[in-house]
């Protein structure tokens, strides 16, 4: 199905000749983002820079540091291309703040003119009216189908048929590792990469090598007190097991308990205390890798930058598949469009064209680790050149998101609940058994809620 809305000629060269950039840092917690919603302070932030020209765009993400010089550069290249953009870019804090606030100014029917959304919050949005769709022939206008992307990631942009989200990346949870320990304990293939694991027994047996090799611990995993790690661990192994998890409005969760115990125990065993700890916080698990004292690390590829610095022999690869089929963890971040209730046809149009654009430029974003979830842009020789990226690439490929519902994704409840018992099995303060019959009490819990957006 596609979404269509009235599409006016392109805006005169002179409308979109500035390129100028304005940046704005929202730093506000949930407690000021009440205080600025009830004084309609969001509604108002977000309105267009100049009403006059179609190519002042307002945009809202959520990117600092690192990624947010990225992000600034990129912006800075789309708007220097002859038609540029005159970008009003307001910047807020990760986390479920920035949910709150994107939600908020949507309701109020005066967003920006586009954001930056992780697809697997979608669910909690598009249904509720708070985005609009995107026009695909507008989109494909400006150079962007659906055939530029993977199925796997694709099939996560739709509600009900209708393209919502247009993905800029695929940043999964991999494994870093270090490759002279890795070449030690026998674990690279003739190329010098990390050799398929196949199993569970082979995953276990290439941690007591490291931990060999590196005289400290085997695989690194920080996961105590966190509130995504343990999910993200345990979403990849059950992927890979074929087993169903979805959460059907209303419920009750459809989840393969022995499946899911099946994964659980193993994350136990891997987890022993011992060749592997298990008892270390996501900070403890980066600093001992960084340091030498660990042979692999499971984290997200965001790390990068922080990894390349420590002077390790890096290297990378999607998270290993031990159970029946490929399958790794990921989220995508993504552009979508918030809801206006009466958007300028011209300004909507440019929208679609910044969009286009922006993942056309996502070979700057890979930089940071980042997969491009453009197949044009991952096809360049540019990025067969970048290591370790390319080594992970094929993440994209076996992409596997929350399950949908208006509760989970990124810096949700859900992830936290499901993280909980998983940590107390990994402990040794529960068994497995217990710990997947919590999750499944969570989830049931959380789907007998009523959707605040409803």
């Amino acid at each position: 199905m596609t979404a269509r809305s009235p599409v006016p000629a392109p805006p005169p060269e002179s409308a979109a000749s500035r390129g100028l950039t304005r940046r704005h840092l929202l730093g506000t917690g949930l407690a000021g983002a009440g205080a600025l919603l009830a004084a309609g302070s969001l509604s108002g932030c977000a309105s267009p820079a100049s009403a006059s020209d179609p190519s002042a765009l307002s945009v809202w993400d959520l990117f600092q540091g690192g990624d947010g010089m990225l992000m600034d550069e990129m912006i800075e290249a789309v708007s220097h291309d002859g038609r540029g953009f005159d970008v009003d870019r307001t910047i807020l804090d990760w986390g479920p703040s920035y949910y709150t606030k994107l939600a908020m100014s949507a309701a109020g029917g005066r967003a920006s003119d586009v954001a930056v959304l992780h697809l697997s919050r979608l669910a909690g949005y598009a249904p509720g009216g708070l985005l609009d769709p995107f026009d695909l022939d507008l989109l494909a206008e400006f150079g962007v189908t659906e055939k530029d992307f993977t199925p796997a990631v694709w099939a996560r942009t739709k509600h009900d048929g209708t393209v919502y989200a247009i993905p800029l990346d695929v940043h999964p949870f991999i494994v870093f590792y270090d490759k002279e320990a890795a070449g030690t304990a026998g674990l690279l293939d003739p190329s010098g990469e990390l050799a398929p694991m196949g199993s569970p027994e082979a995953l276990l047996e290439a941690g007591r090598g490291l931990a060999k090799a590196t005289g400290g611990a085997g695989i690194l995993f920080g996961h105590v007190t966190d509130t995504a790690q343990n999910w993200r661990q345990f979403a990849a192994f059950y992927a890979q097991t074929g087993a169903e998890f979805t959460l059907p409005d209303g419920g009750p969760p459809r989840i393969d308990v022995d499946a899911a115990v099946r994964v659980v125990s193993f994350m136990q065993q891997l987890f022993d205390g011992r060749t592997n700890p298990n008892n270390l916080d996501y900070n403890g698990a980066l600093a001992a890798f960084t340091a030498g004292r660990g042979g692999m690390a499971m984290l997200g590829e965001w790390e990068l930058p922080t990894l390349k610095k420590s002077g390790v022999p890096l290297g990378a690869a999607p998270f290993p598949q031990v159970f029946d089929r490929p399958a790794v963890y990921t989220d995508s971040h993504s552009f979508v469009l918030p809801h206006q209730d009466d958007p300028d046809p011209a300004r909507r149009r440019e929208a679609h064209r910044y969009v286009a654009e922006m993942i056309k430029q996502s070979l700057t974003w890979a930089s940071a680790g980042h997969i491009p979830a453009y197949q044009p842009v991952l096809a360049k020789p540019e990025y067969a050149a970048l290591e370790p990226q390319s080594s992970y690439a094929d993440a994209g490929k076996v992409a596997v998101l929350d399950p949908p519902n208006w509760f989970t994704g990124a810096a949700s409840n859900f992830q936290n609940r499901m993280c909980q018992p998983l940590q107390s099995a990994l402990l040794g303060n529960t068994t497995a058994e217990k710990a997947v019959r919590q999750m499944v009490r969570e989830a049931d819990t959380l789907l007998r809620q009523p959707n605040p957006v409803a």
